[in-house]
C-alpha cells in the first residue's frame, strides 16, 4: 500500500500560508513603513529587523522555536538594516541586494547536503507538510536537491544584481530587482512543484489531506 505525505485541508492549509507570510513578510512589512513616515529609510530599516526579532522572540517564548522563514528573514534584513545605516552610502544601500542574495544561496547551501535540509525545514512549517514515519531516500534526495537549487537560484541573483548595480542607474535597478526576484522564485517554485510530484510518484506516495 502506497504511503502517505499529509498537508491540511485546503482552508486551513491556506491559513497556515498565510500566516507564515504574515510573519516573515507582513509584519515587518508594515514596521518598514511607519519608520519610513516616522523616521526616513534608515529607521523604516531598523524597524523591520526590530519587528522580525521581536517575532521571533515571542515565538521562542510561546512555542519553543522559531520558524526557519521568521529567522531568513531576520537574519537578511539585518544584513541589510546594518549596510544601509553604517554608512548611508548609496553604493551600499545598493549592494544590500546582491548581499542578502549571497546571504540566502550559502544559507541552503550549507544545510543542502546535511540530515535536515533547509527545503524541508520550509516544506514542514510553511505548508505544515508532514512526511511518512518510513524513511524514504528518494525524498531526502529531492529535499537535498531542492535545497541545493535555490541556493544556486539566490547565487544567479546575486550574480545578476551585482552586475546590474554597476551598469544600471538606480530606479531601474530598484525596478529590475523587483521584476528579476518575482521571476526567480516563480521558475524556482515551479521546478522544486514539478520535481517534488515526479518523486512521489516514482516512489510510490501519494499526498493525503488530512483534518487539523
Amino acid at each position: 500500500m502506497a504511503e502517505n505525505l499529509e498537508l491540511p485541508r485546503p482552508g486551513r492549509l491556506l491559513r497556515t500560508v498565510a500566516w507564515n507570510l504574515t510573519e516573515s513578510v507582513g509584519l515587518p512589512g508594515i514596521g518598514y513603513v511607519l519608520g519610513q513616515e516616522l523616521a526616513g529609510r534608515n529607521a523604516a530599516m531598523i524597524a523591520a529587523a526590530a519587528v522580525l526579532w521581536l517575532v521571533a522572540g515571542v515565538r521562542k517564548v510561546v512555542t519553543g522555536r522559531v520558524p526557519g522563514l521568521v529567522t531568513i528573514s531576520a537574519l537578511v534584513m539585518t544584513v541589510q538594516a546594518a549596510m544601509v545605516v553604517s554608512t548611508g552610502n548609496v553604493f551600499f544601500f545598493l549592494l544590500q541586494f546582491p548581499a542578502a542574495n549571497l546571504a540566502l544561496a550559502l544559507l541552503f547551501a550549507r544545510t543542502a547536503p546535511t540530515r535536515k535540509p533547509l527545503i524541508a525545514r520550509l516544506a514542514a512549517e510553511v505548508v505544515a507538510l508532514r512526511q511518512p514515519s518510513t524513511h524514504h531516500p528518494a525524498l531526502h534526495r529531492f529535499f537535498q536537491g531542492a535545497t541545493w537549487l535555490w541556493a544556486g537560484v539566490f547565487f544567479l541573483l546575486t550574480v545578476g544584481f551585482s552586475v546590474l548595480m554597476l551598469t544600471e542607474p538606480m530606479t531601474l535597478f530598484l525596478l529590475l530587482t523587483t521584476a528579476v526576484t518575482t521571476g526567480a522564485v516563480v521558475v524556482g517554485a515551479g521546478l522544486s512543484a514539478l520535481w517534488f510530484f515526479s518523486v512521489i510518484r516514482k516512489s510510490g506516495l501519494r499526498v493525503r489531506f488530512i483534518a487539523g
